[in-house]
């Protein structure tokens, strides 16, 4: 969407309000983003004018391949670093304050770049429609702050696959401490910021043993040498770069599940009320979810202790690294983690340059030296946090969503755009970047091994998921109702259950109670 018309505008400034409501509810309802090593919002700021001048760019040049659309259908088939935390909230939140900063600045008009504001709104509103099309919403908190992205068919495989675990026994022991490292590192290997953790869920998973049971998914991303050049020569004994473990509470009811993907849960999340686990991977080159280790409970408990002992090492490894970086180098570093959320749209693209996503555009990295660590703080603090920001300002008869106040933390675009006048369109194309960091040398991490760059865009390019082909990719839920015997849904539920230890190839008609029966071992 290039052309700007009125009804792309009302979308936009839609979408602008939605994101900026809920982006201030989430900034007043969590922790303090602040770290004792990284410059945490001095390099939250640069990566938000990075991104501002930067993605409208780098959407555009994935969208000659693969519309937004079809991203989302992409992302909701696998745990990608596409998701709700990444893409759903980063790419509006983090490109619209950019455009704050520079608007309060002076340095921006409310009217410039208006093409490319509404195209990013309007990239992010059919990503977001596709990606929450099981749920169909278009954010988390438009659900009651919950994320059931998944069809029924990869559910199904889930509950019959996932292994029963009691507090204490081996794989109970290794899936925790596996999430534990896992949560650990991963914060590490993102400089200390959470974009490499993604939660999903709840879904209802009925009731066993007299106790109710609920599902939340925990992904974790980029945890082995691959896109991030620190990565070099990390982990290299992972043999994937995302792992996702589907996690089985019981009596544990997860009353929210927010837009960073965030968790909360009556009574607390707690590890003696895990139930049942497993351990997957997906990225831009598999068919949905790949199990890992999942041959028997033994087979997975070894496998999650293997792991751990990988990434104990690695952490260690990386803190070694880190500890040399000077602190324009933490900076880059940060700012690269934030801006890079969307690199993936490029993978799945098989268009992937390193230079398009871990560089900084010029126009971004002029305002370095403004970024000490006082003014990172007060600057961040009082542009999502207090809304102080002379363009943050509205009538005084305002009464914004949850703060009451007249204030908004993301500003929209002035309808008077429609009328002509005098203003820019357009930020212009993204500019030759640079970093302090070292330039990215090594493999990349993939479900096929680890592959050149070269290679890695080669397969991706050529690889379309069968689930994302006609007719399967339009065969939904409320089709299914109606035609759930038909041979074409047991064929659909057949790409999903194909690795599966439990369902394979039992198709499209079962209920719980025939889970229960199949994983008890009945015919």
């Amino acid at each position: 969407m290039n052309r700007l018309d009125y009804p792309a505008l009302l979308n936009a400034n839609e979408l602008i309000r939605k994101i900026s409501d809920t982006t201030y509810w989430l900034c007043i309802t969590r922790t303090v983003q602040e770290s004792k090593l990284f410059p945490v919002p001095s390099y939250m700021l640069l990566s938000y004018l990075n991104a501002f001048y930067r993605w409208p760019t780098m959407l555009r040049k994935a969208e000659a391949v693969m519309p937004a659309e079809a991203f989302g259908d992409r992302a909701r088939e696998t745990s990608l670093k596409l998701n709700t935390v990444n893409t759903a909230w980063c790419i509006p939140a983090f490109y619209m304050l950019g455009r704050e900063l520079l608007m309060t600045m002076g340095l921006l008009k409310a009217e410039d770049a208006a093409e490319d504001v509404a195209y990013v709104m309007d990239f992010t509103r059919r990503f977001n429609l596709a990606y929450h099309r099981n749920d169909a919403h278009l954010t988390n908190k438009d659900f009651g702050d919950r994320s059931q992205l998944l069809p029924e068919r990869t559910l199904q495989v889930f509950e019959a696959d996932l292994f029963e675990v009691t507090e204490g026994d081996r794989l109970h022991s290794a899936a925790t401490q596996l999430i534990s490292q896992l949560s650990q590192y991963a914060f590490l290997v993102h400089c200390e910021c959470r974009i490499g953790i993604h939660n999903s869920g709840p879904y209802d998973f009925g009731t066993r043993d007299g106790h109710k049971r609920q599902l939340l998914v925990r992904d974790f991303t980029d945890l082995a040498e691959g896109d991030f050049p620190w990565m070099d020569g990390i982990a290299t004994d992972l043999p994937f770069n995302n792992l996702s473990i589907p996690v089985v509470l019981k009596n544990t009811n997860f009353n929210l599940v927010d837009d960073w993907a965030s968790f909360e849960s009556e009574p607390q999340y707690a590890t003696a009320n895990v139930v049942a686990v497993g351990l997957y991977t997906s990225d831009a080159l598999t068919e949905g979810y790949l199990p890992v280790g999942m041959g028997s409970a033994d087979e997975l408990a070894q496998t999650m202790e293997r792991y751990r002992e990988i990434l104990r090492q690695a952490t260690a490894d990386l803190w070694k690294r880190i500890a040399g970086w000077s602190r324009e180098q933490m900076i880059d570093a940060g700012a690269l983690v934030y801006y890079s959320v969307p690199k993936e749209f490029a993978h799945l693209a098989g268009i992937y340059d390193p230079a398009d996503w871990f560089t900084l555009d010029p126009r971004a990295a002029r305002f370095k030296p403004m970024l000490n660590d006082e003014y990172g703080r007060d600057a961040l603090g009082e542009m999502v946090g207090l809304m102080s920001y002379p363009s943050q300002a509205a009538s005084e008869y305002v009464m914004a969503r949850t703060s009451n106040g007249a204030r908004h933390m993301m500003s929209g675009v002035p309808y008077s755009v429609l009328g002509g006048g005098d203003y820019r369109p357009t930020m212009g194309p993204s500019l030759p970047g640079t970093s302090s960091l070292p330039a990215k040398t090594g493999a990349y991490t993939t479900s096929r091994g680890r592959l050149s760059l070269a290679d890695y865009n080669a397969a991706a390019a050529a690889f379309t998921p069968k689930l994302n082909t006609a007719p399967w990719r339009w065969l939904d839920e409320e089709w299914l109702k109606y035609h759930h015997r038909e041979p074409q849904a047991d064929a659909l539920y057949g790409l999903s259950q194909q690795q599966s230890r439990t369902l394979r190839g039992k198709g499209a008609a079962l209920k719980r109670a025939d889970l229960d029966a199949l994983r008890d071992g009945k015919p």
